[in-house]
């Protein structure tokens, strides 16, 4: 495993609509394990693979319900809605306020091309939206009000 460089805003792979994967393979692997790695050591609740500058549709997410690896994932259902504070890796010193689902439904690969369903609810449902948003070429800032500047202590 290794850690990654994150993409700041600006560069173009971050509004690029990511490519489906279509090799479940060691590269696939590989990359899931640098952004879990890299994930971790930025502190972060997820990662997408634009964000490391890989053209796939792929994310991790790390959140309280656990580490999840989302490979060519689609929400199929979406209820509620909720409102809250967001920052991104990508987007350093800023957070926005985004209005997102309560819960979402989806369907996504593993690492090895299994397919499974998960619901995610509160904050899981949240970074499930944010990650998958990457993978469209989309930023949180995109969609937030009141962007701030926050210092390093506060976020």
């Amino acid at each position: 495993m290794a850690r990654r460089y994150v993409v700041q805003e600006g560069d173009p792979v971050l509004r690029a609509v990511c490519k489906e994967v279509k090799n479940f393979n060691g590269e696939l692997a590989a990359l899931l394990d640098d952004m879990k790695e890299t994930v971790r050591a930025e502190d972060g609740a997820g990662l997408a693979a634009p964000q490391v500058g890989v053209d796939a549709r792929a994310v991790v997410i790390d959140v309280e319900e656990g580490f999840f690896e989302l490979v060519d994932p689609v929400i199929v259902s979406q209820k509620g809605e909720q409102t809250g504070p967001e920052g991104c890796l990508s987007v350093k010193g800023k957070q926005g306020t985004v209005t997102r689902p309560e819960k979402v439904k989806l369907v996504y690969r593993d690492r090895y091309g299994k397919k499974h369903k998960l619901t995610a609810e509160g904050f899981f449902a949240r970074a499930v939206c944010h990650e998958l948003d990457h993978l469209d070429g989309i930023l949180y800032t995109d969609k937030a009000t009141d962007i701030v500047d926050v210092k390093e202590e506060e976020r």
